[in-house]
């Protein structure tokens, strides 16, 4: 999935150069749930925007899914970044006035894509919030919104989700149920998860963590499955009585598979 290589960043401010990556090498397998660790600083937001294509490395090499993507152009980085990535974040990132159905569908808006609708209810079934699809973020508790976020990370049907500290702005048992849910997305739908966390309790949940300092690597090690956390996600616990019956619309939605992608 992912594989970089002596990849170097710097930001030049005025005169000074500040490396913010120093000849990075990593490797992700398809399928992995990766957890990246480091103080601030470290480097490791920076090595997330490249991941992401948000960002460009001064030199080195990424491949993404075998596509060598340093040296591509801005339109052509959207496009990566819009078919094979979905991001989520600590403060959700979700927009005020918009219910969450309209939320998930922004993603597909930028693609052009069909079934807008159909696809965005789905998703939002699929995270545990059929029964709050109207519902705006002022109405939504802090691990809703995430759940609306994740949501709308996966409309797409991605191959990667890069989240940074997505449990960063919320309770611990909350946390716990994000976590879960991440954790049921990439075993049973493949997805590779890879984010940045500064709690060791919530990294334990993956299988492999990788430490960053000062723009390099100090340690890659396995999860030992004896410490390795198995969280039980929102959407597995039983619904939240409503205070009416549900529209027709999320009523449909709740028996909702999901789709296959067109675009």
């Amino acid at each position: 999935m992912i594989r970089i290589t002596n990849l170097h960043k710097i930001y030049r401010l005025g005169n000074v150069e500040v490396p913010a990556l120093q000849g990075v090498d990593l490797e992700i397998a398809d399928g992995e749930l990766v957890a990246i660790m480091g103080p601030s600083g470290s480097g490791k937001s920076t090595l997330m925007n490249i991941l992401g294509c948000l960002d460009v490395p001064t030199s080195g090499s990424y491949e993404l899914d075998g596509q060598q993507v340093a040296g591509l152009s801005d339109d052509q980085l959207a496009a990566i970044r819009n078919r094979k990535i979905g991001f989520v974040f600590q403060s959700f990132n979700l927009l005020p006035r918009m219910r969450a159905v309209e939320q998930v569908e922004v993603p597909l808006i930028y693609a052009g894509a069909r079934q807008r609708r159909e696809r965005a209810l789905a998703a939002l079934a699929s995270v545990g919030l059929a029964e709050r699809v109207h519902h705006r973020p002022t109405e939504l508790s802090g691990g809703q919104q995430q759940r609306v976020a994740i949501a709308r990370a996966l409309v797409t049907q991605p191959s990667l989700i890069l989240a940074d500290e997505p449990t960063g702005a919320l309770d611990s048992h909350t946390s716990e149920e994000i976590m879960g849910l991440l954790q049921q997305l990439n075993q049973e739908r493949g997805i590779t998860v890879l984010f940045v966390t500064h709690e060791p309790d919530i990294a334990l949940h993956t299988r492999r963590i990788v430490h960053i300092r000062d723009g390099r690597i100090t340690s890659d090690e396995a999860v030992p499955e004896a410490q390795r956390r198995i969280a039980l996600p929102a959407s597995a616990r039983p619904a939240a009585p409503t205070a009416g019956p549900a529209s027709t619309e999320t009523q449909e939605v709740a028996a909702c598979s999901w789709p296959q992608a067109s675009a």
